[in-house]
């Protein structure tokens, strides 16, 4: 077994990152697309559920986004300019669709139209909240295949335009409206009706995202052999908890249980993730790029580790502090009055 190093413990740090924003952030984005599809007689609750649940910490999810691209530029820079050449075009894409979306749901919760029917900011915030999510699964897709290449490939479109990537798309998508249905089902639990507009609404992304993830495994198998491989061979347990999670998860919405579908939704984001990246270490980005060949020099890497200590002293406490505000607020309050 290789011995762990620093590059290691920096590489699993990124990782965290990367875990925290797709469960914090893959809510926000699933809030905007239930805000796109908010129908029937209680659709204008449906959106100030989601906008009241959104409001106060939205920003602050990205952080993770922000902390990821720093710490990759900073520890294995010759794998971010890889990432940034070759999939400079769904990245950049993702990044208006994110861009806008934030604009889009700042305009729309200070405007007189904040919530209700929808209004043309409603529409870029649900549209750019497919759109996010959607080219980030593309370019996951990407990398987990080993179409990024030191050497480059043969055109922009090289590994996250194929039958794969589209499948991981639209799994982000699902995922990300099975997160924000859970967590809404919880935030609604003083609204019987309204919180059974979004159990349906789970249950429904449960049943996409499974047939996705199926064909997703089907699709590795025949068109993706890195892949496969990885899935099937270091991250194999993971990726059968991540079979076994599936159906508990989808039990636990079935059965009206807020609390453990939250989290039972939460943990099949972890373990899908882990799944992948467990599977390939010791490559980060396989099969060029690998942790220990493409980290930056020890004084860096000790540099940054004392860094993100550091940081954490002061960004630990502020995220505590902020979501202690906001679970810490009058809920029937909340609903009333959306924060902006």
């Amino acid at each position: 077994m290789t011995n762990l190093t620093l590059a290691d413990g920096i590489a699993a740090i990124l990782l965290l990152a990367l875990t925290a924003y797709a469960v914090l952030a893959g809510a926000d984005f699933g809030g905007g697309v239930w805000d796109l599809f908010a129908s029937g007689p209680r659709r204008k609750a449906q959106r100030t559920a989601i906008a009241g649940a959104m409001g106060p910490v939205w920003e602050a999810n990205h952080v993770w986004l922000i902390f990821l691209l720093v710490g990759l530029f900073t520890a294995f820079p010759t794998v971010f300019a890889a990432l940034s050449v070759a999939l400079y075009l769904p990245f950049t894409i993702a990044l208006l669709g994110i861009i806008l979306r934030g604009a889009a749901f700042a305009f729309q919760a200070h405007g007189e139209e904040a919530v209700g029917e929808l209004a043309p900011w409603g529409f870029v915030f649900g549209a750019a909240s497919i759109i996010a999510p959607a080219f980030l699964g593309a370019a996951l897709a990407a990398v987990a295949t080993g179409s990024v290449r030191a050497a480059g490939g043969p055109d922009v479109t090289t590994g996250w335009i194929s039958w794969l990537a589209i499948d991981m798309a639209l799994l982000a998508i699902a995922l990300a409206a099975y997160l924000a249905a859970t967590y809404l089902m919880v935030e609604t639990e003083d609204d019987p009706p309204l919180q059974a507009d979004f159990r349906r609404r789970a249950f429904g992304a449960a049943i996409v995202s499974g047939i996705l993830a199926v064909a997703g495994l089907v699709l590795a198998w025949r068109q993706a052999p890195l892949l496969w491989s990885d899935l099937t061979g270091r991250g194999l347990w993971l990726l059968i908890i991540a079979l076994a999670n599936g159906p508990i998860a989808a039990l636990a919405v079935w059965r009206g249980s807020p609390r453990i579908a939250r989290v039972a939704v939460a943990a099949q984001m972890v373990f899908v993730l882990w799944a992948w990246a467990v599977g390939q270490w010791p490559a980060l980005v396989p099969p060029d790029f690998t942790i220990h060949g493409s980290a930056a020099t020890e004084t860096t890497l000790r540099a940054l580790t004392i860094t993100i200590a550091v940081g954490m002293v002061v960004l630990a406490p502020s995220l505590w502090l902020l979501f202690h505000v906001f679970k810490g607020r009058n809920p029937a309050a909340a609903l009333t009055h959306p924060s902006p």
